[in-house]
């Protein structure tokens, strides 16, 4: 009863929010172009340039509504050509100390912890210490032979043919206990392949585990270690990191509208290189902006996690190195989190629960979250939220909407 409610509840929110948004008339002006798109290059249909306080003031009304009636909590940022519009935190990150959410508000970042994976491989392969079309058996200990064929590259793209261990029975059980990653690995090193490697498309968390571990190995640094000096201090993301169960972290939440109860508990050793990294808003418009120079690496290595690789169901998707890539309301966009994995999972053809924030209890535990960017129109989208059953898809394609004058 509580989750029909609750879908009743955000449904007329939204609703609301294309009204609110959309209804207003715009001036027609062209998609900014970039030197080297990071989506796929076509070019984007013109868009409607709304008053910034106009547009950002009707996000937060509506992003209101939705908090007061308990449909969103969490925070969000929404920028565009260089401008942050709105930054703002709704609800509560700790229903128990009554402590609100702000744009300063650290949660866990799931999914979107791949593309920080991505970004370290292409770092040491800009460094001459590995290629993503190596084997992984050159990194992984006692290799077993079904994985021969499986390259660097097929982890990236989940590829590789590995089945998820977060789809195991019994993970729920093994989640609660800290592990190494080469624990970890075990716990399906000896499963057979879901399908020859290279030749379709399954999400697949397993496989980005086994990337921190090649990480390790040819940095000779831990994962955290290696992403704190390579990305986060140089893009002085000061309030993101590994998630060591910290509790200045934001409470994760579960539950349909005024039901709340606390996410089940993961030990984070446990998601590693596939969703262990924790951040805030306004941290990660720093790293939406730093993917906008060169200041990590060179163009035509950053453009490596933005080429579509492989065709992702019937969505009009691919998969990249650590982002989907497609067109998005008509704009080409790149996107990772939660949120695009409930789109994903929507499908007929797509049945895996990994990181699924749809449903609840999936290997976020009490956070949903999604970064969606549109590069040839300059503009962002970032929602982190505290409760694993907000559907930030759907407040991110209404947001997509107001931006764009879509009807």
């Amino acid at each position: 009863m509580f989750r029909y409610f609750y879908m009743d509840i955000v449904r007329l929110s939204l609703a609301v929010l294309s009204l609110m948004l959309v209804g207003c008339d715009g001036v027609s002006g062209q998609s900014i172009s970039v030197t080297q798109p990071l989506a796929p290059t076509e070019s984007s249909p013109p868009s409607p340039t709304l008053e910034p306080e106009d547009l950002a003031s009707k996000i937060d009304q509506v992003l209101n509504f939705l908090a007061e009636r308990e449909a969103f909590t969490g925070a969000v940022l929404v920028a565009r050509n260089g401008e942050i519009l709105l930054s703002q935190g709704y609800g509560l990150a700790d229903r128990e100390k009554n402590l609100p959410n702000t744009p300063q508000t650290k949660y866990r970042l799931g999914s979107i912890t791949k593309q920080f994976t991505a970004m370290a491989i292409l770092m040491l392969q800009a460094q001459n210490k590995l290629k993503v079309q190596d084997p992984i058996c050159h990194y992984v200990p006692e290799c077993p032979t079904l994985w021969q064929d499986i390259t660097i590259h097929h982890l990236l793209t989940h590829t590789s043919g590995i089945p998820d261990f977060t789809d195991y029975p019994d993970y729920d059980i093994t989640k609660v206990t800290p592990a190494s990653s080469l624990q970890i690995i075990a716990r399906f090193q000896d499963s057979p392949l879901d399908f020859e490697p290279g030749k379709t498309w399954s999400y697949s968390n397993s496989g980005y585990i086994l990337l921190g571990y090649i990480i390790e190995q040819v940095s000779g640094q831990s994962y955290e270690t290696f992403l704190q000096q390579t990305i986060f201090e140089p893009v002085q993301m000061k309030n993101t990191g590994y998630d060591h169960n910290d509790i200045s972290l934001a409470t994760g939440y579960t539950g349909f509208y005024d039901h709340w109860e606390k996410a089940d508990y993961i030990d984070m050793t446990i998601p590693y290189a596939a969703g262990g990294l924790y951040s805030t808003i306004e941290d990660l418009y720093r790293w939406d902006q730093v993917l906008n120079t060169e200041q990590l690496m060179s163009q035509e290595s950053l453009n490596l996690m933005f080429v579509p690789q492989v065709s992702v169901l019937a969505h009009d998707l691919s998969y990249g190195y650590g982002w989907f890539v497609g067109k998005m309301h008509n704009h080409p966009a790149v996107s990772h989190g939660d949120g695009i994995l409930c789109f994903v999972a929507e499908s007929a053809s797509y049945t895996s629960n990994s990181g699924n924030g749809c449903q609840g209890n999936n290997d976020m535990e009490g956070f949903a979250t999604e970064i969606r960017r549109y590069p040839n129109d300059k503009v962002t989208i970032i929602i982190l939220s505290n409760r694993d059953t907000t559907n930030v898809r759907t407040i991110s394609d209404q947001i997509a909407q107001a931006i764009f004058g879509e009807q």
